[in-house]
């Protein structure tokens, strides 16, 4: 047990330990054990202690800890059974974790042997009498009441008389007939995780013991050997050592492997199953509490350990106790994620409570289900995932599924829901089943191999049941008839222990086999996660070294945001993100990043080291590429690690001596009592060696290489192969070439990169287009199915590449931002009044700085001597022939500046956003949430996509040469104009589609938005003395109410993200002298994006005029980005031709339809949205549009319920659609009221009218509401709040015949009217029921927060 400031143990094994009963001491309970008083002696537990342990101190371990060895060892305390039990030994590892993180592996080896005492013979017998007579007083009591739970218990003379072998009777004990057993433990203890080694050493160390035949060396000198003559193998080391009788080889993985795992990864997956796995692995990695229940404590380190293993390089950083003893169970109420083993007998799980249910994964490994958190997101390209791993058991022969116990596969089938309520208090404390039918209890298992080897479990044939193992046939076991028939069978020669014991062990050439598939396994997992975080280094935000050292990050580590998780997660598919959105923020991935950012004092961890060197290799194999597209890759690396396994295991390093008589006089252990494991010689297992063995000089000579390997990072067949590129690759620089020699060499290169470029910019393309390529011929496999932010993401890539090729001298991680940082201090130094930093810098680039003064100063001086100078003269028109000639193609934006300065005062007007490369960089270094510059240049290329200017701002970058001739040198990219200028017109082309990847991507950044409100231009109307406001709505979010200022009809302010703008509502609270305001448009412009949107109103806000709406709810559409500024703002100074709330539909009075053009158009928005929701999700538009705007739903109902209606009267007010709307809801409520009563009366319902009063009940509730929490809308406003919300709720197909049969409607409209007619409103009805069977999610800004 060594602290991680120790030095590492050299020994194979540190301590040897014997655990039991004490033969003087009396039958004490175990209290700690949570004692329950009804339970027969013979299930109760009993305090064990340590007999002895050997050395009494190991140099380089902690002290031995008595309490935890004894509980780890007998985690149920100790247990009697007679020998009606089945005692078959049985082996499980288990772990001792110290405060300060430091662990010591152990491994035990149980078993039963026979008390001779006779006072715990009485002592026991005196127990059970105890318990009969409380037992049958209580059965007494309760015979005229409720039977009782444990009835069989409660008969305790009929029991043994007429069910001798019935399961209670296994409880009993008689002291004139039975034998009593007791459970004893021999124990190993060390700092090395060799489970095979241990669990061959006390399996053939207690099989010596029984045999107990005439040998010269004794149990003495077996624990002597293995203590302190056996070395751990160093790392790339093999250690062969006699493992009692049978020699035993092990291992040890060098630095750049992944780390020693010696349990089965084949029992592993044939006990749970892929799909279990893979559930449960995903738990694990977003720090869920997991809690392992099994019989068998085996089974709970194996599955316990082997998740753990598989999430290499992570490592689970919070409580893990993988065998939980009873006396600890009040730590699952823990608030912390743990994972946590309980060990409990099958029969008696169904009386387990599990607390925290919503966050807890639970394993019941025996039955091989899994049952996980509802909201558990999934793993990354699980499916492929699952495929890969199910074609990987397939090789190995391994069923898929787990198996029962008759061998039978079954896929396991992960859960959701809890299917039973457990409870930590069961009926049983003991470790061993009190049934029959698992009479082995606690030590039963499918998965575990007690009495064979590892290798027996290799074969799939075996499998994992039970009944196909070979049992040991332990003379202790035996029933006393079957002792005298194996002694006669061993005297005649028929059955030899030994020779069935080698019959077993034939096996053990398949623990290679064993091996491999173990590092088959754990690579095809490695892989995965290097795939998924093939580029995290380039995210993590690294301190300055120079100014910062390690104590001063560590003391502030809390309060730093270390990794630059935005822009991380913006690189990654969408199906991805809420599995790595989770996944990033637990502690394992943040323990990672930090030790990332610790290496650079170098405080190396060696699963960052090997993980890095993974990762190097991928990028080394695609051309050091950041992202790629998102297509599942799976593992290419199982045949090598192979190799160098079956390398290691071939070759021998060191032999270590056989166990040697430790003294000439030492007695053997036949002369100790037989069936008694006895305690050992402590002196003699106290002396150290006087001659230790050195290494040899080969060895020695072996270890400096692998050291020399270990601080290279490459493994020697790596290391022989970059010695081998890089003698082929020798080659005179590139800069000493000719000019011809270098286009050479350098055109294979930038042929590449151009046919990749083409190659991307089509699939962005493509996949913008959809179906519409497809119809083009451009529907190729490899183009569909491709995410829209993992193909920007791996544009960036591509630009990073571009700009990376070729530099003199690298300042950051990313070239393309550290280009645009000089790109802007250029700009910014160019003005002489701005002082040069000398600190940011570097030579090349303060001289190129100094000639572009020198080079202004002239220019202006020259223009002083011979003329005025000119108003529109730039000091980057003085730029270099090659960067006007650039800046051609591109027209000027002057004129959209001077015509927006000759607008009219007093008139509501939009200037245009200045168009540059630095205005872009501003608002990108405004987000908080960015942190690298690599997530700067991406959120700078996914704006720049986003505005369509991508490829002119990289225009106006490559355009200043001398910049370009400072920073790169003469071959590189960026350098050769030909194909500069091929390169920039496939990125031109992008600006046919339309993207909102800076939009949709960071959802969290402040956004500033512009508002400009067009009132009327009739002076009764242009102004309001009410308090307005305004509020918006988009995809992603919506704001409060916005008040704005008096007398202003522009504002700006600064929201989280909207996305993109669906809705606006404008109102004020009709105070003042003349609170009436006509509001013709509303313009509302992102200030980062520059999209506008345009939301037409050309209605009243006031009482007594016009519906008396307080509140428009409008509805608004992209402008498009070729309508310039000023023609936007002309054609909002103008009424629109339609009006809110159904905008932009038309005016009733102005637009007269015929009845064939009203179903038309309302058959064409029910098919929209039809459509809408048979699209895929991405690529579907605004619900909200489809509902309201142009032609959409609500515009068409409009339609059909205004023809005909009479609308205009003589005397008062003319009438809305809204007033026919109340009037229908005072009839229906007066029909509902009438059939109410009439039911009461006869107390008899129509049947064939309850569909109808059913409609018309959900008719008048829903008007009822709008009209209670809408007192501010107008009378239009709620017609559209009353479609939006019946489409809802399907009621709009089902109101319609209730409607057309009221005589309100016959009263308020003609006898032409759409809805008196009986044909057509049947059509009606059939074309608004295809909306049935979606699911429509409104809008918060259109419900108003109606239910």
């Amino acid at each position: 047990m060594a602290s991680p400031s120790q030095r590492e143990s050299q020994r194979l094994f540190d301590y040897f330990a014997i655990i039991g009963l004490s033969p003087d001491a009396s039958l004490e309970p175990d209290h700690l054990q949570g004692e329950v008083v009804v339970l027969p002696p013979l299930e109760r537990s009993y305090k064990g202690r340590v007999l002895g342990y050997y050395p009494d101190h190991a140099p380089t371990a902690m002290p031995f800890d008595h309490h935890a060895v004894q509980m780890l060892c007998l985690p149920r305390g100790l247990q009697f059974r007679t020998q009606k039990h089945v005692l078959e030994p049985r082996f499980h590892p288990f772990l001792v974790t110290k405060e300060d993180g430091s662990r010591a592996y152990g491994f035990a080896y149980v078993f039963f042997e026979e008390v001779n005492s006779k006072q715990i013979c009485t002592a026991m017998h005196t127990l059970q009498s105890v318990y009969l007579t409380e037992m049958s007083s209580s059965h007494a009591k309760a015979s005229s009441g409720a039977t009782p739970s444990r009835d069989t218990r409660s008969l305790p003379r009929q029991f043994r008389l007429s069910a001798p072998k019935s399961p209670a009777a296994l409880h009993f004990y008689d002291i004139t007939k039975d034998q009593l057993f007791v459970t004893k433990c021999i124990a190993l203890v060390g700092q090395h995780p060799y489970v095979l080694s241990a669990r061959k050493f006390l399996k053939g160390l207690y099989r010596f013991f029984i045999q107990c035949e005439s040998s010269g060396v004794s149990l003495e000198s077996h624990v002597y050997n293995l203590l302190y003559e056996v070395p751990a193998p160093p790392p790339g080391r093999c250690v062969a050592f006699s493992c009692v009788g049978r020699m035993h080889i092990c291992y040890r993985p060098t630095s750049h492997e992944v780390p020693l795992f010696e349990y089965s990864l084949r029992d592993f997956f044939m006990g749970l199953g892929v799909e279990s796995v893979v559930q449960l692995l995903t738990c694990v990695l977003l720090e869920n509490q997991v809690i392992l229940v099994s019989s068998d404590y085996d089974k709970l380190m194996l599955v316990a350990e082997s998740i753990s293993a598989l999430i290499f390089p992570f490592v689970w950083q919070h409580v893990y106790v993988p065998i939980l003893p009873t006396s600890l169970h009040h730590f699952l109420d823990a608030p912390v994620p743990f994972i946590m083993g309980l060990q409990c007998a099958q029969d008696s799980r169904d009386t387990i409570q599990i607390p925290n249910e919503a966050n807890l994964c639970l394993v019941d490994v025996d039955e091989g289900t899994v049952e996980v958190p509802e909201d558990l997101p999934q793993f990354p390209h699980r499916s492929d995932f699952v495929q890969e791993l199910t074609q990987l058991l397939h090789k190995w022969d391994i069923p898929s599924g787990k198996l029962d116990r008759n061998l039978n596969e079954h896929h396991s089938q992960y859960k959701y829901r809890r299917r039973r309520k457990f409870s930590w208090s069961h009926d049983s404390d003991s470790g061993v089943s009190s049934t029959e039918g698992s009479m082995c209890g606690s030590h039963s298992s499918i998965t575990s191999l007690p009495s064979t080897t590892v290798a027996s479990s290799t074969s799939p044939s075996h499998g994992i049941s039970n009944s196909s193992r070979i049992p040991y046939l332990d003379p202790l076991n035996l029933s006393p008839q079957l002792r005298e028939i194996t002694a006669i069978a061993k005297k005649a020669g028929v059955y030899e222990f030994d020779e069935a014991d080698r019959i077993r062990k034939e096996k053990d050439g398949d623990i290679l086999d064993e091996l491999k598939f173990t590092n088959a396994v754990r690579e095809v997992f490695l892989n995965r996660f290097v795939h998924m975080f093939c580029a995290y280094d380039h995210f993590v935000i690294q301190p300055s070294c120079q100014e910062t050292d390690m104590e001063q990050w560590l003391s502030c580590r809390e309060s730093m945001q270390n990794f630059d998780k935005a822009t991380f997660l913006s690189d990654q598919p969408e199906a991805h993100l809420p599995f790595l959105s989770r996944f990033i923020e637990s502690q394992m991935f943040t323990t990672l990043v930090d030790n990332k950012i610790l290496s650079n004092w170098g405080k190396h961890d060696t699963n960052l080291r090997i993980f890095d060197l993974r990762i190097r290799l991928l990028r080394e194999r695609y051309d050091d590429s950041l992202v790629r597209t998102p297509s599942y890759e799976p593992c290419t690396t199982i045949r090598e690690t192979e190799q160098i396994l079956e390398k290691r295991l071939s070759h021998i390093d060191y032999r270590a001596p056989a166990p040697q008589p430790m003294d000439p006089q030492a007695e053997s252990c036949t002369q100790f009592n037989p069936g008694h494991f006895p305690l050992l010689d402590r002196i003699a297992l106290n002396k150290e060696p006087h001659n230790k063995k050195r290494s040899s000089h080969a060895w020695r000579r072996r270890e400096r290489q692998e050291r020399h390997l270990e601080h290279t990072g490459l493994t020697s067949d790596q290391r022989d192969r970059v010695m081998h590129d890089v003698k082929a690759k020798l080659q005179p620089k590139l800069a000493d070439m000719s000019p011809a020699h270098m286009a050479q060499t350098n055109w294979k290169f930038v042929e590449q990169l151009l046919r990749e470029c083409k190659t991307r910019t089509k699939r962005m393309l493509v996949e913008k287009m959809g179906s519409e390529a497809v119809e083009l011929g451009h529907g190729e496999g490899s183009l569909v199915g491709v995410e829209e932010n993992t193909l920007i993401a791996s544009l960036c890539d591509l630009l990073e590449r571009v700009w990376a090729h070729g530099l003199q001298s690298k300042q950051g991680k990313s070239a393309l931002w550290s280009h645009l940082l000089n790109y802007q201090e250029l700009e910014e130094c160019s003005d002489s009044s701005k002082p040069i930093n000398p600190n940011f810098l570097s030579p090349a680039m303060a001289w190129c700085i100094l000639r572009k003064r020198i080079d202004y100063l002239s220019t202006m001086a020259l223009e002083t001597e011979s003329a005025p100078a000119s108003p529109t003269k730039s000091p980057s028109n003085t730029n270099s022939l090659r960067k006007k000639s650039l800046q051609e193609r591109w027209p000027s934006d002057r004129s959209i500046e001077k015509r927006s300065k000759q607008s009219e005062s007093g008139v509501p007007s939009l200037r245009p956003l200045p168009i540059s490369v630095t205005f872009d960089m501003r608002n990108v270094l405004a987000m908080t949430e960015i942190k690298t510059h690599i997530g700067y240049a991406r959120a700078w290329v996914r704006l720049s996509l986003e505005k369509k200017v991508l490829s002119k701002h990289l225009t106006s970058l490559l355009s200043d040469s001398e910049l370009l001739r400072n920073l790169y040198k003469r071959y590189a990219f960026l350098r050769c104009d030909d194909e500069k200028e091929q390169f920039l017109s496939y990125l031109l082309s992008l600006n046919a589609v339309d993207y909102f990847c800076y939009t949709n991507t960071y959802t969290s950044t402040i956004v500033p938005y512009r508002v400009v409100i067009f009132p009327s231009r009739k002076s009764s109307g242009a102004s309001t003395s009410a308090n307005a406001w305004v509020s918006l709505g988009g995809t992603i979010g919506q704001t409060n109410n916005i008040p704005v200022p008096r007398g202003q009809v522009e504002l700006v302010f600064q929201h989280k993200n909207l996305g993109l703008l669906t809705t606006l509502r404008i109102g004020h609270d009709n105070t003042g002298m003349s609170p009436k305001w006509m509001v013709e448009h509303v313009l509302v412009r992102n200030e980062v994006t520059g999209h506008t949107w345009k939301f037409p109103c050309g209605r009243w806000l006031g009482r007594g005029i016009d519906d008396g709406s307080l509140e428009r709810i409008l509805v608004g559409e992209l402008v498009p980005c070729h309508v310039t500024s000023d023609d936007l703002v002309e054609s909002c100074r103008t009424p629109p031709r339609c009006r809110s709330p159904n905008v932009p539909g038309p005016r009733r009075s102005d637009l007269r339809l015929s009845i064939p053009d009203i179903q038309q158009h309302l058959g064409d928005s029910v098919n929209n949205l039809v459509k809408y929701f048979y699209k895929p999700e991405k690529e579907r538009g605004s619900l909200t549009l489809l509902l309201c705007g142009d032609f959409g739903l609500v515009c068409c109902l409009e339609q059909v319920f205004s023809y005909g209606f009479k609308s205009t009267r003589f005397f008062g007010k003319n009438l809305y659609l809204w007033d026919y709307f109340e009037r229908m809801h005072q009839h229906f409520e007066v029909v509902l009221r009438e059939e109410m009563e009439r039911e009461q009366l006869t107390g008899i319902g129509k049947d064939s009218q309850h569909y109808t009063l059913t409609s018309m009940a959900e008719f008048v509730s829903l008007v009822s509401r709008i009209n209670a929490s809408s007192s501010q809308l107008g009378k239009d406003d709620k017609f559209q709040l009353f479609v939006c919300l019946a489409a809802r709720a399907h009621l709009l197909h089902r109101i319609m015949l209730p409607l057309h049969r009221s005589p309100v409607t016959s009263h308020m409209y003609e006898e032409h009217a759409y809805l008196r007619d009986p044909q057509l409103v049947k059509d009606l009805i059939n074309v608004l029921s295809a909306l049935n069977e979606f699911d429509i999610v409104l809008e918060s800004s259109l419900t108003r927060g109606i239910d």
